[in-house]
């Protein structure tokens, strides 16, 4: 055997291990759970998280996914709380607190502190015979059998399951306020879902003197030249009212050149596609990246409701735009 060889059997045993950590969680759920939740729903501050060690660790982590989904949370050191951050906690906030004994000195030391505030305390331990569940207005039981760690010291399967249940906390709440996507990406404007999810066509088109278009009848030497300045590898064809006609793409230039020598007299009407495939301004970038995938093409063109032309964007601006 070489000495390589027990890592992958120790490391499914932990997986294992902390797997069954979690449908234990998942069995042991109760109504103090659903107390819980309906405090956090229909809390009128904010919520405040807790936790000392590993435990303040999973706590951040906690408090960054509920306030990514809708509850505005944010977590408190224990131990600086005692120093003066105890003054981020107000009335009619909600207090998790969290502990795998339940006997964290930091937070015990200011329960009383907490007590005195209009708040409500919500402690998630082990034990439910520990101080901290003694004085918590709701208690969650999150204890497991067994740590992955073989010493049974190292808190492994423990904090799995606590993080799990913050999860947990976090999407049924995000489910009870029937937060959405566009919900989601307001606050993650700056990332790229905020942009796949946030970013219309509207942002991103090619409108005014930037819009590559011809009215019907012009000649197809013209219309080269207005494509050719626009850059946008197609060409639309409107009446004289804007009224999309057509669209006139590179490729079928390619296309014509390959199969004719003489061009004299053609206009963008004999060559030009009758049904182009288009788009409205109001939908999600995204929207047009599906559409464009599925109808095998680089470009759309943008029209209102009345059939004017108002617009054109291609896949290079979906790609500058981080929506690919």
């Amino acid at each position: 055997m070489s000495h390589t060889e027990p890592y992958l059997p120790w490391a499914r045993e932990v997986l294992h291990t902390e797997a069954e950590a979690l449908q234990e969680i998942a069995r042991n759920l109760d109504g103090s759970f659903v107390r819980a939740a309906e405090t956090l729903l229909h809390c009128r501050g904010r919520v405040v998280v807790l936790g000392m060690g590993k435990s303040g660790h999973i706590g951040r982590k906690i408090a960054a996914t509920m306030a990514s989904t809708g509850t505005p949370a944010f977590f408190v050191h224990p131990a600086e709380a005692a120093h003066g951050d105890l003054g981020m906690i107000v009335d009619n906030d909600a207090v998790i607190a969290i502990s795998n004994s339940g006997e964290s000195d930091e937070i015990l030391a200011i329960i009383p502190a907490l007590k005195r505030k209009n708040i409500t305390l919500i402690c998630i331990t082990a034990r439910p015979d520990s101080t901290m569940a003694r004085h918590a207005d709701i208690h969650i039981t999150a204890a497991v059998s067994q740590e992955a760690c073989p010493l049974g010291l190292a808190p492994t399967s423990s904090t799995t399951a606590v993080m799990a249940l913050g999860d947990a906390l976090a999407v049924v709440l995000l489910q009870a306020r029937r937060f959405t996507p566009d919900d989601f990406a307001l606050s993650h404007p700056a990332g790229s879902l905020g942009k796949r999810l946030l970013l219309r066509v509207a942002d991103i088109m090619h409108d005014g003197d930037a819009l590559p278009a011809v009215v019907c009848g012009t000649l197809l030497k013209d219309a080269i030249v207005r494509m050719s300045e626009k850059g946008l590898g197609m060409l639309a064809v409107t009446d004289a009212e804007g009224r999309l006609k057509g669209v006139l793409t590179d490729g079928d230039l390619r296309r014509l050149f390959q199969q004719r020598d003489h061009f004299a007299g053609l206009t963008v009407d004999d060559i030009m596609h009758t049904e182009p495939k288009t788009i409205t301004a109001d939908k999600l970038a995204t929207e047009a990246l599906k559409h464009m995938q599925a109808s095998h093409v680089n470009g759309l063109l943008v029209t209102d409701e009345h059939g004017l032309l108002i617009g054109a964007l291609n896949m290079h601006d979906l790609l500058m735009a981080r929506i690919v």
